[in-house]
Order: C-alpha cells, then sequence, then structure tokens
C-alpha cells in the first residue's frame, strides 16, 4: 500500500493544479458549461486524434461559428443542425451522427442540457454500458461512454490507451498485474485512487497532463489551453 501511493504520489506531483480542472469536470463547467460543446468534445474526441494540437482547436471554430452565432444554441438544436454544414467545420461524417445522436437522446431527458447531461450520467451504469441508450449509439465505445459520465459529475476514469499504459506502469512498478479488460481496468484505477488518496478524475486527467510532447509536458505546454477546458 505504500509502496503503490508513493509512486502515484511521485506522478500526481508533477501536474500540481490538476484539480482545479478535474472540478470544473465534474461540475459540468467544461467549456464555459457549454454542454454542446462537451458533447461535441466527445464525438471529435472519439476519432484518436490529438487532442490539444486536433481537437481543441476545431471545438473553438464549431463554438464561433455555431454556438456564439445562436445557430446552435442548446443540445435540441445541435440534434437538429444541418450536418452538411456541420461539416465545413469538421468533416468527419461519423463524428457528428454521434454527436447528433447523443444530443438527440439527452436532450429527451430534460430541457435545460446540464439537467440532462447529469441525470444521464447518474443512471448510468458502467458494467451495463452496452444497454445504456448512448452505449448503444453506434460509434460510442466505452471510453466515450465514460467520458461522457465524467462531464456529467461522475468521478471515474476512462479506458483509453494512454490512461491504460499510465496506470498499468504504476501497477507493475507496485509489483501488482496489469489489468487489460476495460471494465475490469476501470474499476482497479478508481480503486488505486481512492486508496492513494485522490479522486479517480485525478488519476485519469493526471495521465494525459503528465505526456511529454516535444521538450514539454503537456500540464506545461497546454497551460493557457487548461483553464477552459
Amino acid at each position: 500500500m505504500s509502496l503503490l501511493k508513493g509512486i502515484v504520489d511521485s506522478y500526481m506531483q508533477k501536474v500540481s493544479g490538476i484539480e482545479e480542472h478535474c472540478n470544473r469536470c465534474l461540475r459540468t463547467k467544461r467549456w464555459g458549461g457549454s454542454v454542446v460543446l462537451m458533447v461535441v468534445d466527445a464525438a471529435f474526441t472519439s476519432i484518436g486524434l490529438n487532442y490539444f494540437t486536433a481537437v481543441v482547436p476545431k471545438i473553438e471554430e464549431f463554438n464561433k461559428k455555431f454556438v456564439e452565432s445562436g445557430k446552435v444554441k442548446d443540445l435540441k438544436e445541435l440534434a437538429k443542425a444541418d450536418a452538411n454544414e456541420l461539416r465545413n467545420v469538421w468533416r468527419n461524417q461519423r463524428s457528428w451522427t454521434i454527436a447528433k445522436n447523443i444530443a438527440s437522446y439527452l436532450s429527451s431527458l430534460a430541457s435545460d442540457d446540464k439537467t440532462a447531461l447529469r441525470t444521464w450520467a447518474s443512471n448510468a451504469n458502467l458494467e451495463k454500458w452496452r444497454e445504456d441508450p448512448i452505449g448503444r449509439i453506434k460509434g460510442v465505445g466505452i471510453i466515450t461512454f465514460q467520458y461522457l459520465r465524467m462531464m456529467g459529475g461522475v468521478d471515474t476514469v476512462m479506458p483509453d490507451k494512454i490512461v491504460k499504459k499510465v496506470i498499468n506502469e504504476i501497477l507493475e512498478k507496485a509489483g501488482s498485474e496489469p489489468v487489460s479488460d476495460n471494465i475490469e481496468f476501470v474499476k482497479k484505477a478508481e480503486e488505486v485512487a481512492l486508496t492513494c488518496g485522490y479522486r479517480p478524475v485525478e488519476l485519469c486527467w493526471m495521465t494525459w497532463l503528465v505526456q511529454p510532447e516535444g521538450k514539454r509536458m503537456r500540464m506545461e505546454k497546454y497551460s493557457s489551453i487548461l483553464s477552459k477546458i
């Protein structure tokens, strides 16, 4: 236990200030509190491009052209938005299909977007994610499912390749077996975080921000962007 905590602490010390970003995520306050942008973020992120250099600039472009202009004010309007027009910002059709289907389902839960996302997230079940109305949407995998739950206020982790790589590295350094199964991995990562005195969401964000890009760590390299997202 003390060995594991020491290893986790050594990683977490590299990303001081991460609590603020995680608080914003769990309060559904990312992207200025726009659930439309959070859904678009999840849909863009699902195709695996670099988050900071490819996804973030395109979300900002979508925000200017559609949200700030008043064309897409809420999830209901995102669900009905013209896909061809949307593709002027982001060409991937699959991403827009995912975003529009998520928006359509969430907007049926409540008239207020934040309430809708948080209601869904608090009721969504990790182990039954494939049976969930959002989990059943074509193109939504467990990673996107977990990402949306986190933005909807659930303190958990996403089993994406970076998160798995770093957490499994920590487990092996502590003398434990790595975990490959996605659901079992999420449970294990949550357990590690809580055992070591951190929130699961903090462990998850740490794995992304501790990555080097060029000669700098992402936490440092993208510090000006982090306050928005």
